[in-house]
């Protein structure tokens, strides 16, 4: 009896289309860890906790003009779970060798898009290295997927086991599901027309505010679309689709507030301020010209509410072009910069209009896909991730974990990824970067502490001044 197929939503078929050989579509994780870990409970952990979500059972099957998700008949966790050690004292050079290796090799779309690397011997303790395809799931819910194999201590009270097989009475048909598909949409439909007939009773002016956000989005998909290609330099080059993955020593997250503190701003606009003294080192070293109007990257923005559990996986966020001011040199003014660009930001619908398009283009035939892929890449150097994580250390399968970075993945012809990820009082930053790509990444996690410590410094000293 076949088994069922499940239609991709065209947002994830999106993605799944834009894998190439240059740019595999992971999401990449490490996770260093004080302890090693008996395996068989790391295997506990990842069944009861991770294969809950059944879409980790499930291959893809591509036909071309549409998609699926189909149950894998012979799924077996040993496919997917691989333990291994590092040679000899392993150390963080080796392990990013690893990383490194595991972010240019693509996953084996014969079986779910998805594979974790237990480490041995690593530092005296050990590390799990995880890649997941961004069809699955976006960035930041994966984060939070794979933070729930996590527990608050080493040795937590027993969890409910769920099962890793739906019984056959939880199963819908597909039927079933196509009916609930229809019953929620129309339910969808229904309640935005009672809040549209709502909000025009209690707002006269409700009418003109619609027709106002109608015209910003299409201002903003207008601008998106006439935005000028980002110039030539050493950061857009041809791509050779082997990538080199380097970590910074984490920034103490005390002192990222207390800079923001002083200088009347966000955390976020610290750490992108950060960057860009750090892109400002790297145009130093090389003895490059920065661009007149600073250097783009692209953001993924979340459109999840954060609060709301990870149920349903999916990828629910969109892109903004941020400019970092690469060209401002001076970190007071640079920062003044970057804070006005996100504030302008904040009040557009980039962040919808690109996760409109990507609905779109998964729609579309891939001709469309490629054009429109090219054009934004074209529109950014990089792609720079910033995710909120825990505020206090947590435990795999009873080991502390020492640090964790992730890295989501570039598209196009962009071939450089940053990642800033928050964790128990800490700021990780980390960077992959393509090979054809003339920047040392751990220079790279050089100048941005630099940059971090030059900011900070400037905003502190500033402040006393004031005083």
């Amino acid at each position: 009896m076949p088994t069922t197929q499940i239609p991709m939503s065209a947002v994830d078929r999106a993605w799944l289309r834009m894998d190439t050989p240059e740019n595999p579509m992971m999401i990449c994780g490490v996770l260093t860890l004080e302890h090693s870990i008996p395996m068989n409970r790391l295997k506990r952990t990842i069944e009861e906790r991770f294969l809950r979500f059944n879409r980790f059972r499930q291959r893809v099957v591509d036909t071309g003009d549409k998609a699926y998700w189909q149950d894998d008949p012979l799924f077996d966790l040993d496919n997917h779970l691989h333990q291994i050690a590092l040679p000899g004292k392993a150390d963080k050079a080796e392990l990013q060798k690893l990383a490194s290796d595991m972010n240019s090799s693509a996953l084996d779309f014969r079986r779910p898009l998805w594979q974790m690397h237990y480490i041995d011997n690593y530092e005296g303790g050990s590390a799990l290295l995880v890649r997941i395809h961004h069809c699955i799931a976006d960035g930041i819910s994966l984060v939070r997927v794979m933070l729930s194999l996590t527990d608050k201590s080493p040795d937590p009270r027993p969890r409910k086991v769920v099962s890793s097989h739906p019984s056959k009475a939880n199963e819908k048909s597909s039927i079933q599901k196509l009916l609930h598909s229809v019953v929620d949409s129309a339910q969808a439909a229904t309640s935005q027309a009672r809040l549209l007939v709502q909000s025009m009773r209690e707002q006269p002016n409700y009418p003109i505010k619609l027709a106002s956000t109608a015209s910003g989005v299409a201002l903003d998909l207008l601008k998106l679309g006439l935005a000028p290609f980002e110039p030539k330099t050493g950061l857009k080059e041809p791509l050779s689709g082997r990538k080199q993955v380097a970590w910074a020593d984490p920034l103490d997250l005390a002192e990222v507030k207390a800079c923001s503190k002083a200088l009347g701003g966000t955390i976020n606009d610290v750490l992108l301020c950060t960057v860009t003294g750090a892109l400002q080192r790297h145009f130093a070293a090389h003895k490059e010209a920065i661009p007149d109007n600073g250097i783009r990257v692209a953001v993924p923005f979340n459109l999840r509410p954060l609060n709301q559990p990870i149920e349903i996986l999916g990828n629910k966020f969109g892109l903004v072009l941020v400019t970092l001011p690469a060209e401002v040199l001076d970190p007071l003014m640079c920062f003044q910069q970057v804070q006005k660009n996100m504030n302008q930001l904040k009040q557009s619908y980039q962040a919808q209009v690109t996760y409109s398009l990507l609905d779109l283009f998964g729609r579309g035939p891939d001709i469309l896909e490629r054009r429109a892929l090219e054009l934004l890449s074209n529109k950014a150097s990089a792609v720079l991730t910033n995710v909120p994580g825990p505020k206090e250390a947590l435990y795999l399968a009873g080991s502390k974990v020492t640090q964790p970075m992730f890295w989501v993945p570039q598209s196009g012809n962009i071939g450089i990824g940053m990642s800033i990820f928050s964790y128990a009082g800490t700021v990780q930053f980390g960077i992959t970067v393509d090979k054809a790509i003339h920047a040392d990444p751990n220079a790279v996690m050089n100048y941005f502490r630099d940059s971090f410590k030059a900011l900070s410094h400037a905003a502190l000293a500033g402040r006393h001044k004031s005083k």
